[in-house]
């Protein structure tokens, strides 16, 4: 499924609530863009059988202190299945879900820190990771108001 359709989906499938299907499209842009730097659709993300994204929490070698929550976005079923422990733990599943999905989705989950997607199946050194503060900030800044349009002046009347 390419990008526009991808986006077309969370339209379609966001709360009829006269608000949120505006603001999907109005925060698609910044989807696209990073998705863009991403090389595949769709990844794979480890679920529980309840559906909840399966989190891991990274301690910063030189300071163990410093932890960050990260979910792991995976190129391949297998990749997900050898690279993880989704093979031998019967209550994890993979799951392919489309990358603007998976983007959206990380602005809602306040546990997490990133997305770290694996770009090359079969290696592990070659990953993308995702910031949720960038992203929030990159859509911040598509939902404010254009700079550029002129301000009416207080003493205009």
């Amino acid at each position: 499924m390419d990008l526009e359709a991808q986006i077309q989906l969370l339209i379609d499938d966001a709360p009829h609530d006269g608000i949120t299907p505006q603001l999907v499209a109005a925060i698609a842009p910044a989807l696209k863009a990073i998705a863009h730097q991403l090389r595949y659709p769709q990844y794979y993300i480890l679920q529980s059988l309840e559906s909840e994204w399966v989190l891991t929490t990274l301690s910063n070698r030189a300071n163990p202190q410093l932890e960050k929550r990260v979910v792991y976005a995976f190129p391949t079923l297998k990749d997900a299945t050898v690279t993880s422990s989704a093979g031998l733990d019967s209550q994890v599943i993979a799951t392919a879900i489309p990358v603007t999905h998976i983007l959206f989705q990380l602005l809602a989950l306040e546990p997490v820190d990133s997305i770290v997607f694996f770009e090359t199946p079969g290696m592990t050194n070659n990953t993308v990771e995702v910031r949720r503060t960038d992203l929030q900030n990159q859509i911040q800044q598509k939902l404010q108001p254009s700079n550029t349009r002129k301000r009416v002046p207080p003493d205009i009347a």
